[in-house]
């Protein structure tokens, strides 16, 4: 085990490994806190197909520039942190969602639906949700 610490050390200083295993206590306690605190205030129909969307739709043209920039860039984050957990300890696939929530890209809406539509994954979602009292998620009918 030593052998294998020595030949870490030579490719990555020990104050970077220090930084990377800091980083991911932080991902992972802030994981377990942000992600259900944002699936659980999300509305019960945000991922159903029938229902539009619009975000800051009725603020200025520049505000709403930079706020889908900055919304675009945190979900950037969270997508690149959910892939990392896929390794690291955190919740790797509902941070990629949020990710993907955040995000403005063509289809997105169709591949929200895909994952969230997942019966685990669901399920998971829906349980998080009632223990604080929400209605469960609804999806649209699938069109398969």
């Amino acid at each position: 085990m030593e052998d294998i610490i020595v030949i870490i050390q030579q490719w990555v200083p020990i104050n970077i490994l220090v930084g990377l295993t800091a980083a991911s206590v932080i991902g992972f306690i802030g994981s377990l806190i942000a992600i259900p605190w944002i699936l659980i205030r999300l509305p019960s129909d945000y991922f159903d197909m029938r229902v539009p969307r619009y975000w800051m739709k009725d603020h200025h043209p520049v505000l709403r520039t930079i706020g889908l920039i900055v919304k675009n860039i945190a979900g950037s984050i969270f997508l690149i942190a959910g892939f990392l957990m896929l390794l690291l300890p955190g919740q790797g696939l509902l941070t990629m969602l949020i990710g993907i929530s955040f995000m403005d890209f063509p289809n997105k809406r169709k591949l929200e639906a895909r994952i969230v539509g997942q019966p685990v994954f669901l399920k998971a979602i829906n349980a998080m949700r009632q223990k604080f009292n929400k209605l469960p998620l609804t999806l649209s009918p699938s069109s398969d």
